[in-house]
Parts: C-alpha cells; structure tokens; sequence
C-alpha cells in the first residue's frame, strides 16, 4: 500500500465520467499486488497503447485527448455493446482494456469488426480511501428508496444500440420542458456515457441522472434483483428534486439480458406501462411494438432512426397502424404531453 498525503497524483490523473460522483479528496492511497477487483471499484491505470478510444469523457464534461503514457481513473466493470466491444471484469490487476470512452477498465472479449483493438491499460492500484478500503461507485449513490415512482412518465426503448433511442427521448423531454413541465430524466441500463445525460440536460432535462448515479458503471451481468432498487432510487431522487413527469432510456435492445428482464418485471410494468419504441428499419419497429404489446405495454407511438430514410418510414406506415413520431413531431408543442396523456400547462393544444 503506497499512501499519497497530497493526493498530487490523483490530482494530476485525467477523471472520468463515471467517477464524478467520488471526490479526489477521498482518494487517499493506492492498492497494489494481488487484488481481484469488483465491479464499480476505482482504478489508477496508464494507458499503454491507444486504439479505439483514443479519448476520455471527464468528470467536467470535456472529451479529454488520451496519450500513451497518461494516468487514467477509471471504474472496472463489464461492457455489452454489439457495435463496438464485449468485455468483462478481469481476475486481477494484469494489463487489460479501457472499454468504454465514459471510463470502464475491462477485459475485452471480442468487438466490431469496423473498429479498431481497444485501448490497452496496465492498471497500477486500486485507488483507496484514507484507511485503505477500495473506493466504489456504490459509496457515492444516491439514496435507496423502496417507494414506488408516481409521477407521469414515459420508456423509451429499442431495437439495439443505435436505434434512436436517447435522441428520442432528448426530443421527448425537449418538447415537454416547452409545455412548462419540469422534466426528470433517467436512463436505468447501459454503460456510463456522459454524453447520454448530457443531452438531456441540454434538451431542457430539470435533472438528468443514471444508473452510474446509483453506483454502477454499467448495469452489464448485474444481479438481476439489482435493476429495480435502481429503477426506484433514481426515480425518487428526480421527484425529490421536483420533477413532475419523468422520460426513462433503457439501453440496448429487447433481447439483451437486463433490458429484458426489467421491461418483463411485473413491478417495473406496473409503474411505467407507456412506452414509445426505436427502431432503424419496419422489420425491426413492427416485431419490437408485437413483444411489447404481448407483454402488456401501451405503445403510443415509434420513432428512432427509421425517420430519417423516407423509405424506412413509409415501410413502416404501411405495417402498422399507429404514429410514427419523427424529431420535429416530438418537440412540436403539445405531442409529448398527449403521449404521456398529461394536460398542457400553457394555453396550447394537444396534437392528437
């Protein structure tokens, strides 16, 4: 154990996004030798050899360049991401990936053909506390909650990675903000990506927050009796802070594990029953709205990708009989308050 009293090279490591919620000041020695790190465990690496991430999303909000040679603070965790990288939790503290831009140290397992090898790290420690207790995200969560969450709101879901669904959901609560509500949004799976809240708050999200705010990095391979305390801790954090109507992403597509599971739990559905599906292509948006309706969900409307290709929406037109919501239409005024059937705060009218 090497004790740093200054903290000056903690101070002097480029943060990452998903630690923002650990201050440097708890980060006191360092943890070396034969460690086996855990999930949300935070870790002092170099980086060695840059190849897909070639930057880091930081605390701050800035997209860092990398240099081989840079010491990193990251978080170790699992990653499932069909478009870039598959990677888990190492054994040990042997040289391993930086998975994920919002900062995850993992194991890469396989990746897309169209990118480059990951990033490669030499973990030095585990970053500690003044007494020599590994730091975790889940030190820093917010606080459990067992209530349920009672405000209107609204699931955006999807086909996979990349169908639409945080741009989906950013117009979402653009639109709402517009009509006078103050939005609460919350994205309850995935891998912890600054730039998904971020978007939010720049739509006009009053608070943005995800499962990284609960304590984990990613919600890849988590105990499955996991998802809902999360749901709930951070749908009570955003009416604590005001919010009277909430939009929650769910990463990654209806077959992935924790998504599937969590749109399947009888009390997830009972609180947020409405829910608008993404999709890239009419295959893809007609078989996601035929398993969630089979499920018991109310789907008001599609959106995603497949509104951009003119072609894709007209396929899609011709398949089901239901809106098909496009960017200009989610934040026309009106349109997103009619999908959470809220009434209108200003003196405007609902788009049926």
């Amino acid at each position: 154990m090497i004790t740093f009293h200054q903290q000056q090279r903690f101070n002097q490591a480029k943060q990452s996004f998903v630690t923002r919620r650990v201050p440097q000041a708890a980060m006191c020695t360092l943890l070396t030798g034969a460690h086996k790190p855990q999930s949300g465990d935070l870790v002092l690496a170099r980086i060695d050899r840059l190849g897909h991430h070639k930057r880091s999303e930081r605390v701050d909000g800035r997209r860092a360049r990398l240099f081989e040679g840079d010491e990193v603070i990251l978080a170790y965790g699992n990653r499932y991401a069909p478009d870039q990288i598959e990677s888990e939790v190492p054994e040990d503290l042997s040289p391993c990936h930086m998975a994920a831009a919002g900062g995850i140290a993992s194991k890469a397992l396989s990746w897309h053909a169209r990118i480059q090898f990951p990033t490669e790290i030499t973990p030095i420690g585990l970053i500690g506390d003044q007494n020599g207790q590994v730091l975790n995200l889940r030190d820093f969560a917010v606080a459990t909650s067992s209530l349920p969450v009672n405000v209107p709101n609204i699931v955006v879901v999807g086909t996979s990675m990349n169908a639409g669904k945080t741009t989906t959901a950013a117009h979402l609560i653009h639109g709402l903000q517009k009509d006078g509500y103050k939005v609460g949004a919350m994205k309850v799976t995935g891998t912890g990506a600054g730039g998904d809240l971020w978007y939010m708050e720049d739509a006009g999200a009053h608070l943005a927050i995800d499962f990284t705010d609960a304590g984990f990095p990613t919600s890849f391979k988590i105990d499955l009796k996991e998802l809902m305390p999360i749901v709930r801790s951070l749908g009570n954090a955003l009416i604590e802070a005001g919010c009277n109507a909430i939009v929650i992403e769910i990463a990654d597509g209806l077959y992935q594990r924790e998504t599937k599971a969590l749109l399947e739990n009888p009390e997830f559905k009972a609180m947020f029953h409405n829910v608008i599906f993404t999709a890239r292509e009419a295959m893809g948006a007609t078989s996601g709205v035929e398993w969630l309706k089979s499920r018991g969900y109310h789907v008001p409307a599609i959106s995603g990708q497949l509104c951009a290709s003119p072609l894709a929406l007209r396929e899609t037109e011709h398949q089901v009989a239901m809106p098909i919501l496009d960017l200009d239409n989610l934040i026309a005024s009106g349109t997103a308050a009619s999908v959470l059937h809220l009434p209108l705060t200003h003196n405007t009218r609902a788009i049926a």
